[in-house]
């Protein structure tokens, strides 16, 4: 096996991230865009998986986040009034 072979993707890429961006080869920055590329796939395909658990239980005593985006307001449900009765 070569070297590049043995280093998982994850690894290349950090490898490849932690050379200075004016020092990087067009080859280097096309293997990050290309690793870049591969590695999102893959978190695409593990979010499909139902079966996977990702966040583990929140331990008692911790507050739970509350949900969404940061900096971003949750939802407001809005009710519809009935139209205003008209008298002639």
């Amino acid at each position: 096996m070569n070297e590049e072979q043995s280093v998982s993707p994850r690894q290349r890429l950090k490898e490849l991230l932690a050379i200075s961006e004016r020092q990087r080869t067009d080859a280097q920055w096309d293997e990050i865009n290309e690793l870049e590329i591969v590695l999102a796939s893959a978190n695409r395909v593990e979010a499909r998986e139902p079966n996977v658990r990702r966040n583990a239980p929140v331990p008692a005593g911790q507050p739970k986040s509350g949900g969404g985006a940061p900096g971003k307001k949750p939802f407001k449900k809005f009710h519809k009034k009935p139209p205003k009765e008209t008298t002639p």
